[in-house]
C-alpha cells in the first residue's frame, strides 16, 4: 500500500518538481507538549499543474531523481493569492 498525503506547495520554480511541505502535530516524547513539525516532500509534477500556496495530494513512489520519491496526485484546492 502506498502512503498519500496531503500538504502546501512551497515552490514551483523547477520544471516538473514541486517542494510540498506536509505539516503534522505530535506530543513530545519526554516533556508532553504537543510539537508542531513539517516533512518536506519533492514532488514529481508530470503536467506542471501545481502551484505555490497550492493544496495538493500526493503518493509514493518510485524514485525520480535523488531527491523526488513522491508523485503529484490532483490539486486539492487552488491558492487564494494570485
Amino acid at each position: 500500500m502506498r502512503r498519500t498525503l496531503q500538504g502546501v506547495v512551497t515552490s514551483d520554480k523547477r520544471d516538473k518538481t514541486l517542494r510540498v511541505e506536509v505539516k503534522r502535530l505530535f506530543r513530545h516524547p519526554k516533556y508532553g507538549k504537543i510539537v508542531r513539525g513539517r516533512t518536506v516532500c519533492h514532488v514529481h509534477d508530470e503536467n506542471n499543474e501545481g502551484h505555490a500556496g497550492d493544496t495538493v495530494e500526493i503518493v509514493e513512489s518510485r524514485p525520480h531523481s535523488k531527491q523526488k520519491r513522491w508523485e503529484l496526485v490532483r490539486v486539492v484546492e487552488k491558492s487564494k493569492s494570485v
